[in-house]
Order: structure tokens, then sequence, then C-alpha cells
């Protein structure tokens, strides 16, 4: 690509100048003045030459004379000159337009050169806004005559050449569409030789992205690009910024000179807000800025290429609403202060067209990976205000690069919402990636190479989140599967490995592959209690061996070299082979020496030799996967029915207290309806203090026994049965009925006390103390448990001595044949007690069961039974339309949720009486 010339005064700042709004040449002082003024660097006037019969200063009619209007007796050359000398007193450089591609029809220079010239097309281009009407009385340029267009050429390399030297520091192409691209670039090429510093500013809105490309090697010092046409949402603005940037640095404009549709600003109600936007986003993003003339009255429109006369401005002027003069003047201050940041690079927009507010990131380098800081420009093309659509610190991954440190270039507030049709520029800086150290000593490829080759992944089942043990029932089949690969296409040996955690020696059984590298196999538990499991995996060389001889065999390909290959893996073997294995290997060699291939190949593979080899345990980059923990719990674990009642009820007196005995009567209809389980509240002596009467009311009668749940009392404990229940032998006695009946029973443990247990006067420093030294009552809002009160695990005494105590409580009552426990509210109670109890249990009562009663959310449920309960109750009560039910049901038996947590679907409770 040919190199882009370097701009000499930095980005333009150009005023586009309309000399049938000005005048004669005297005239244009004032303007000249007011156009420096508002901080242009350039002032880009419409062609000044002889216009056609009907005008249109962009249908020349003779490039040699100037336009009648200036009221100059000259050329068209010393027209420029004193145009140019008038600009240079204000400090302005003069550009000209320069339409290539038609020129008057029936004009001198049509006359002159009629072969360089053909009838225009004849339909226009209505689809696309950015191009203009065709005119009917123009002439095209003939450039695609093999004889015409080069001397065409050449007349527009001498003719530019001349304005150049009369002062033009330079010229905006039009017509771009049809000129060729190679004779543009031989026009430009040319006209450097002649004027080092003029610059050539290609008019590219509208022009196709195919057309745009083959426009790359032509050497333009600044495009334009598409702002005005632009509705600040659309993703063709960036995406044609980014074509036109591989042309050359793109100019911001504000209004297009002579666009009829420019007026579709004037006249709205937001006028001077849809001025300020389109403004303000043409200087964000373009590497400089063209304001037409009367832009600065909201009447950009008044610009007419053959009609307009100097008093349609001063009209315009004398009765404009508008004055957008300071807006102007910090629009080109903002060209100036982005300049100097050098951000001609890679746009990126970071929004999507639906968005209400646009983000549009500029950069300082042509890959936003390269680049070390760019802005951010965010337009709100509403008339509403709307919040920030994105993260700015940093931005998103939209911007594809590192960027954060927003800072206001403005002084806006970087983060506030953006107020209608406000255009908000800030800048960025690339971040610094992280640097590591690295060990100087080896130490990190040390280790590398002792990293396991074979990887072992996703084995399953495993529960996520800590060190926590799958769920399976004695007999029941477990089913492992894991990914399993490594390097290369050798063949992998997988076995899987198990053992109780009391033993030493794992057992082990093959995995078979299932595909994708993913390998499954299964074992069964013959004992309750916590199990291990692990898969192994090694690189089966001698596999890898047997296959490629067999396929190579079969190819009929040459393989002496592999059989002796072979004989040194088995001699290698034999070194580490037990005697019953050495025979096997020894015969094999013998064949091996022989000079039969195909007898080889039949020794090697047979099943003796494979047996002998798999015996050695020779197993090359061998791995191991970390031991999943198994806990495997009796059956009534998984699934039992249960039947609660309260033993102090089944007397079939109101008037007198129920006991076991009374109890032990009703086991066999208990059993005759087919449960397993019978399920006591808690059984232990009850206290006084605030007992609860009838419907739980703190007006207790004489007869009224209160809560089992306010445990405690002059009698005892958690380790003690309410008197009028029966003694401990009763309870020994019910527990021996219910076994001969085929149930169990399960007890209710509440860690919770009546304000008259033993242990607030034994442990005062297991509860949390008031001021007015009381113990606050337990609460569930709105529910109130005046009779009841609870210790604290992490009271200042309470640690190890309450932990202890009720894990002691657990065991006297596994002691006394107990093998299932209804656990209360579990998720009140710190979750490292749970898990520090129940394992501490199991590993002395491998076989009891726990059941948590916790109505949380569902994460604390799922916690508690990675913790250890055996069972959970669900929301299944509160599941009552069939959707409800087979949502629930299908997250608890298809979610990894399955392989911990054991769904109990309770009716009621003691205290919950649910709608069905």
């Amino acid at each position: 690509m040919r190199e882009q010339p370097r701009a000499a005064l930095g980005p333009p700042k150009i005023y586009y100048f309309h000399p049938l709004l000005a005048g004669p040449l005297p005239s244009w002082r004032p303007h000249l003045d007011r156009i420096a003024g508002l901080g242009f660097t350039h002032v880009n006037i419409a062609p000044p030459f002889l216009p056609g019969a009907g005008g249109n200063v962009l249908l020349t009619d003779d490039f040699e004379k100037a336009h009648p209007l200036f009221e100059e007796a000259g050329s068209a050359d010393e027209l420029v000159a004193k145009i140019s000398a008038a600009c240079r007193e204000f400090g302005l450089s003069l550009l000209i337009d320069i339409v290539l591609d038609r020129v008057a029809r029936g004009g001198v220079m049509a006359r002159s050169a009629p072969r360089w010239f053909r009838e225009p097309e004849t339909a226009p281009d209505a689809i696309d806004p950015r191009r203009g009407k065709l005119a009917a009385d123009a002439a095209d340029a003939n450039f695609a005559d093999p004889d015409a267009g080069p001397q065409l050429t050449a007349w527009w390399i001498d003719r530019l050449v001349r304005l150049a030297q009369a002062g033009a520091a330079g010229f905006r192409l039009l017509g771009l569409d049809h000129a060729p691209a190679p004779a543009i670039a031989g026009m430009l090429d040319a006209v450097r030789k002649e004027s080092r510093q003029c610059r050539f500013l290609g008019w590219t809105p509208g022009i196709a992205r195919d057309r745009l490309a083959a426009l790359q090697r032509v050497g333009f010092d600044h495009v334009f690009g598409s702002t005005p046409w632009w509705d600040g949402r659309a993703p063709w603005f960036v995406e044609e910024y980014e074509a036109l940037r591989r042309l050359a640095p793109v100019i911001g404009v504000a209004a297009a000179p002579f666009d009829g549709s420019a007026s579709r600003w004037s006249g709205a109600a937001s006028a001077a807000d849809d001025h300020r936007r389109v403004l303000r986003t043409a200087a964000a993003t373009g590497d400089g800025i063209l304001v037409p003339m009367g832009f600065e009255f909201a009447a950009p429109h008044m610009l007419d290429a053959g009609n307009s006369r100097p008093e349609d401005f001063s009209s315009a002027q004398a009765e404009a609403e508008l004055d957008l003069s300071g807006d102007i003047k910090a629009a080109n201050a903002l060209v100036d202060t982005l300049a100097a940041l050098n951000l001609a690079g890679e746009m990126r927009q970071s929004t999507g067209p639906a968005s209400p507010v646009t983000a549009l990131l500029k950069a300082d380098a042509r890959d936003v990976r390269a680049a070390c800081r760019g802005i951010v420009v965010l337009i709100n093309p509403d008339d509403r205000p709307h919040p920030l659509p994105l993260s700015l610190d940093p931005l998103g991954p939209e911007a594809g690069a590192a960027f954060g440190h927003p800072q206001s270039l403005d002084g806006a507030d970087v983060g506030a919402p953006l107020a209608p049709n406000e255009v908000r520029i800030l800048s960025v800086e690339g971040t610094q990636p992280v640097v590591a150290r690295t060990a100087r000593n080896g130490r990190a490829l040390t280790e590398a190479a002792k990293a396991p080759r074979i990887v072992i992944d996703r084995i399953e089942p495993r529960v996520e989140g800590g060190p926590f043990a799958v769920k399976r029932v004695v007999g029941q089949t477990a089913t492992v599967e894991a990914d399993v690969f490594t390097d290369g296409h050798d063949l992998l040996g997988v076995e899987l490995l198990w053992r109780a955690a009391d033993e030493k020696d794992w057992k082990r059984a093959p995995l078979n592959v299932l595909g994708n590298d993913r390998w499954r196999g299964t074992f069964t538990p013959t004992r309750i209690g916590r199990h291990l499991f692990t898969v192994e995996a090694w690189r089966d060389d001698f596999g890898t061996l047997c296959r490629d001889i067999k396929l190579k065999t079969e190819a009929g390909a040459d393989i002496a070299l592999e059989l002796v290959e072979a004989r040194q893996y088995l001699e290698a073997v034999r070194t580490h082979a037990v005697a019953c294995n050495t025979t096997a290997l020894g015969n094999a060699l013998g064949v091996l020496a022989g000079d039969d291939p195909a007898a080889s190949v039949t020794a090697l593979t047979s099943p003796e030799t494979r047996a002998a080899v798999a015996a050695s345990q020779q197993r090359a980059f061998a791995a191991q996967h970390s031991p999943v923990m198994l806990d495997v719990e009796r059956p009534q674990a998984e699934f039992a029915s249960w039947y609660e009642l309260f033993p102090r009820s089944q007397s079939g007196d109101p008037a007198r207290h129920g006991t076991f005995d009374d109890v032990i009567a009703r086991l066999p209809d208990i059993r005759a309806m087919g449960f397993d389980v019978l399920y006591f509240p808690p059984i232990h002596p009850i206290g006084r203090t605030n007992r609860k009467g009838r419907n739980n009311s703190l007006t207790p009668g004489p007869d009224d026994h209160g809560s089992p749940y306010a445990i405690g009392s002059d009698e005892g404990g958690h380790d003690a049965i309410h008197r009028q229940l029966g003694t401990l032998d009763d309870f020994r006695r019910l527990i021996a009925a219910a076994r001969a009946h085929g149930l169990e029973i399960a007890l209710d443990f509440a860690v919770q006390c009546s304000p008259d247990h033993p242990w607030l006067r034994a442990h005062p420093d297991w509860f949390r103390w008031r001021p007015d030294g009381s113990v606050k009552y337990a609460e569930n809002p709105p529910k109130k448990y005046q009779d009841i009160v609870n210790v604290d695990f992490y009271a200042e005494g309470a640690i190890p001595g309450l932990w202890i105590a009720l894990r002691d409580i657990v065991l006297f009552w596994a002691d006394e044949g107990v093998r299932t426990f209804r656990v209360d509210n579990p998720h009140t109670k710190p979750l490292p007690f749970w898990q520090w109890m129940i394992a501490d249990v199991r590993a002395r009562h491998p076989d009891l069961v726990f059941l948590s009663e916790a109505f949380t959310r569902p994460k604390e449920m799922y916690r508690l039974a990675k913790l250890g309960f055996s069972q959970s109750y669900t929301y299944f009560t509160w599941r009552n339309h069939k959707q409800e039910l087979t949502e629930y049901l299908t997250e608890l038996t298809t979610t990894d949720v399955r392989e911990f947590f054991r769904p109990h679907f309770f009716v009621n409770t003691p205290d919950i009486n649910p709608y069905f």
C-alpha cells in the first residue's frame, strides 16, 4: 500500500464556505474573521470557476475563468491567488472543491475535448441519501476510454498544479465513484511533486465498500465520514469508519454541503440539541471536522449549488433563533485535544443498535490490542435521559482489549446518566497485564516434568464444594465415570479402585471406554460405612505395540524393527515378573527370536503373553485421581415409611397421660399399615417456666403438660425421659418390641432447652445472657417460643464442652438402640458442628440415620445433606400441582443433588399442617 502523506498542520478544521452566499471577494473579510474566530484552520470553497448555463457551481463550464459573482477581471488562477491571500491574512488555508467526474454539458470544457466526456447516467441512485441526484445538464468524464482517459488525467494534473501554485492548500475531490483509482493516484503523485504540502481530501460518503477498497492505494490525506446520516445507533457507521481509515484519517462531518436533507434538523423543537449532538459526534469520532456555512444558525440547508445569494445568509443570521458559535468553538477545541492523543486508530462499538445509549471506543493504534489509550464516546440520541449501558472501569469484552481508568475530557460526571442528545467523551487507558515472577532455579520446570501426563477429569459421582461424600446404600451398585486421556495416540489402561475406609488394599476393576475419552466402571460395596474410590490410568505400552504391529501387518508393511522392539520390551518386563509369569514371557521371547514374523505376532498377542505382561504391573506414567468419599448406608437411609405419634396421646383416655406401654400396644396396627419407622417428638422432661397451654397459649391449666420441645427440668435434660412416659427400662422394652414387629424407633433431636434445663445452672457459659440477666427466648417470626431458649455454640465456654455434650446425647441414645434421629431445625445451628458431630458419631455407629428437618432455602438444605444428613425434609408438602411436582422431582432426581440429597416426603409436622 502507498504510504499516506502526513498532514502538515495537524487535524483540518474546515469551514465550508459557499461563495454565492458571500458575494464579491471584498465582502469576504467579515466572514473570514468570523471563521477564524470560531477556531477553524481551513476554508473550503465551492468551485470558483465559471459554471454552466444552469448556474450550478458543481458543473463547471470553463476552469480558466472565474465565477462572475466575484466581479474579478482576471483569470480563475488570479482569483484563487487573491482568495488564498485573504485567507492567509486570517491564518486560514484554502481548500477548493474539484468535481472530477463531470462538467457542464455544452460548456467550454466539454466542447474543447468532446472525447473526454460522454452522456450522463440516466438512473439516479435513490437508495442512499448520501449520493446526490444526477444533474441532467452534466457531461460525465470518460476515464474508461483508453485514449481519452490518460489525456483527461494529464489535463487534471496540470490544472491542479496551477491551482496549487496559485495558493490552494488542497482540494476536496468529488466524483470519486467514476474516476479510476490509478488515475486519481497518478494525479496526486504528480501534483505533490510540484507542491509537496498540497492536501487531497476525498469525499467518500455514499461510496460503496468495494469501491472504497479500490481507493486504498490512492494516497488521500483525509477522507470524510457519514456522521450527518447516522442515527447514533446503527453499526454501519463504525463499519464504514473502519473501511475509511484504511484510506486515510477520517474527517467528521457536521452537515454535508449542498445536502438538502440537512434541513431535517431545522424547525424541530430540539433543533439545537440535534445540531449539538451531530457536531460533537463529528468532532469526537473524526480526525478533523467539516462544518458548512449556516450551521452556526442551524440553517445549513441554505446552501444551494446554483441559487444561493448573499442576502440568504444575512437574513438567516438576522433571524436566527439559535447561535451555535460557542458549540463550534468547543468542537474545534475538542478536535485539537483529541489530536494530541493521536487516536486515528481502530473504532469499536460496544453497544447494540437497541441500546438507548451508544458507546464507541476509539483507540490510538490500528488494532485495539496494541493500543495504549483511547476515548469512549457515549451518545444519547434520544430526547430522554438514559443511564450508562455498560461498565467503564474496566470496559467490557466488546472493547477487544483491556481498558479502564475513565476520565472525563470536559468535567462531566463519568457515571451520571446521559442527558437528552448528550455526547460525553471519556479518556481511557490500556491496563497493564499481570506479570508473575518466574522461578529462576528451575523448580517450576521440575514440578511440571513430575506432573501427571495422563488426565483424569470429571470423575462422577462426586459432590462439589468441599470434602463431601457421595451417598449410596449397601448392596447398591455404584457406577463411576471419568474423562481419561493423554497426549498422542497411545492406548491407555484404566482401572476403578475402591476400598472401605478401614482397609488398606484397593480392590480393582477395569473401566470401559464409552467414546470421546469417557470411561465407565462399576463396583458394589458390601459393608455399611465410609468407603473411598478413585480411578487409575497409565499408558499401555504393550497394548499400543501390539496394536501397531497388527495394523502394519494387515497393511503389508515390514515389521522387522517392531518385532525387535517387542522383544526388548518383553525382556524388560521379564526382569520384574513373578515366577508364575516368566514361563509365558520366555515362550514368547523364544518365538520372537526366530525368523517367522507371523508366528512372532501370534506369540506376542496371545492371551498368555498379555496376561503375563499385565501381571507385571509395568505401568508407564501411571496417574491416580484423588480418592472420592462414599458413604454406604443401610437401605432405610434411602427409603422407609415413617409414622409419627405423640406417646403421651396413646392412652385412649384424654384424662390419662400415655406411656411407652401404650405405644407398645399400638405397634401391631402401625406395622400392619406398612410403616417401617415409628417417630416420636422429644420424650424428655418438660420445663415449667413459661409452659404453653392449649393452642399455644401462655396460660396453661394444671393438667396441661406443655410442649415436648421445651426440653429440660429438675428431672433432667436430653438424656432423661419424661417420667409420665415411663422409665429407661420401659423405653428399652419398647425398642425390643418395635424390632420384634419389624419397626425401629426414631427420636427427635432438638438442640434447645427450656429455661429449667439443668444446663443453665451447670453451664451458664453455654448461653448468651442479656443485660437483665435473662436468656432470650426462641423466635421464628411470627412464631414465639417463650418456653424455649437456645444454646450459643460459640459462647465463651461452649467449645468444646457444649459440642461434646450434644454429641454424647446422640451416642447415649444410640447405645440404647436408637438408630434414626430426626434433627429439629438443623439449619439454625452451625454447619461446622453438624459436619463434626455426624462424622464422629458415624465413626462409632456407621448405621445411624439422620433426618434433617430444615425448612429453609434450597442451598442451605443441600449443604446440610453434604455434611452428612441421610435424608432431608423437602418442599414436596408445598408443591400442590402437577407442574410444580414434576419440576421439583426432576431437580431432585436428575441434577447433581441426587448424589447426596435424599428427599423425605413428609405430609405434616407437629406444627405445620399443609393445605392438602
